[in-house]
């Protein structure tokens, strides 16, 4: 077990790593910065110390730029579980006031009710108008007691009702952010999943149409092995703003993993999928693709796609991997193209395959 001194020292030293990273690469000495060099010397986030030990051996330092996609990429969202902490912490606290101030109220009400059967007891024995007058004086005593206690629960369960919308607020955002990919901003693997299921379920229950495009970076390897990993995930950022700025409405886009994407195109028959992929993979083709730390062109970034439109008898995971078959189709006949599950080239694999 660890001593406390131990877990003390073991922390400065952390600190210490940290500060000297700071230092001897001039960086401003801001929380960010501190967090991110902490986590490197504490060794907790092993793919963070590796790109920044990669990125330094390429270049020698890191810059804003680097720190902030760093940051955004590898710490930023590990903060979702402790903000549930919090959050839920918070509407504990508040139910246990609420119960509280619940628990004098009947406290205070059994206390009325003791009263009246006290002042009824009394009023039957009273013989002198003095004596009727002072049980009413009572009466009246406990009367406002009560009425002070009602307006006191009545606040503080309209503060409630607030505090605790607030904290449903806070806990959708959460939700939201939980079901987001930290470094593109798009749905990730989880909203990819359960919005695919919806969508085969709702489509198979009104008999429309809906197509699923499954895309994949080419040759995004060679970005990261030639360029780092830093500019590998702003190529997965391209990608990602061209998808934003292609799909509207109520089409969905994901990112599935690694350098893979998807979008689910309800409603959407085949032939429109078909465009609505081209049109994808030509804004990806149009943007040039610029090293942030240097200002370098690299290049352009293409893509490939594969199409697939939901079949009767489908579940999610037939739709998928039809996609993703015509994706690989797309992949082996020379990239950058999209394929679908009538062309040529899909039939001619899958035969390849069973043969």
């Amino acid at each position: 077990m660890t001593r406390p001194v131990d877990e003390h020292e073991r922390s400065i030293a952390f600190a210490e790593v940290a500060l000297g990273q700071i230092r001897s690469l001039r960086q401003t000495a801001v929380p960010r910065n501190y967090e991110i060099w902490y986590v490197y010397a504490a060794g907790f986030n092993p793919p963070l110390n590796k790109v920044i030990n990669e990125t330094l051996e390429r270049h020698g330092k890191l810059t804003e730029a680097d720190l902030d996609q760093i940051y955004d990429t590898y710490l930023s969202h590990l903060k979702t579980t402790d903000r549930i902490d919090k959050v839920g912490g918070r509407v504990i606290h508040e139910i246990d006031d609420v119960m509280r101030l619940f628990s004098d109220a009947l406290g205070m009400s059994a206390s009325y009710d003791h009263s009246l059967s006290g002042a009824t007891q009394k009023l039957s024995a009273a013989k002198t108008g003095e004596q009727v007058k002072a049980v009413i004086e009572q009466l009246v005593v406990s009367t406002r007691e009560m009425r002070d206690t009602n307006k006191a629960l009545e606040d503080r369960l309209s503060m409630s009702k607030q505090e605790i919308t607030t904290l449903q607020q806070s806990l959708e955002a959460i939700r939201a952010e939980s079901l987001t990919d930290p470094l593109t901003s798009l749905g990730n693997r989880k909203y990819f999943d359960r919005a695919i299921a919806a969508a085969v379920q709702s489509a198979a229950a009104s008999s429309e149409p809906l197509s699923l495009l499954m895309l994949d970076i080419d040759h995004f390897k060679s970005f990261n092995d030639n360029y780092g990993h830093l500019t590998g995930d702003q190529v997965l950022r391209l990608v990602a703003m061209s998808l934003k700025q292609t799909i509207k409405g109520q089409d969905l886009t994901a990112r599935y993993g690694g350098e893979e994407f998807a979008v689910v195109l309800p409603a959407t028959a085949l032939r429109q999928a078909l465009t609505v992929a081209d049109h994808i993979r030509r804004a990806v083709m149009s943007k040039e693709l610029k090293k942030k730390s240097t200002g370098e062109i690299l290049g352009r970034v293409t893509i490939s796609i594969g199409v697939s439109m939901l079949q009767p008898g489908d579940d999610p995971d037939t739709l998928i991997e039809r996609a993703d078959a015509c994706l690989y189709a797309a992949k082996r006949n020379g990239r950058n193209r999209v394929i679908c599950e009538t062309d040529p080239e899909y039939a001619a694999d899958t035969h390849s395959k069973v043969a």
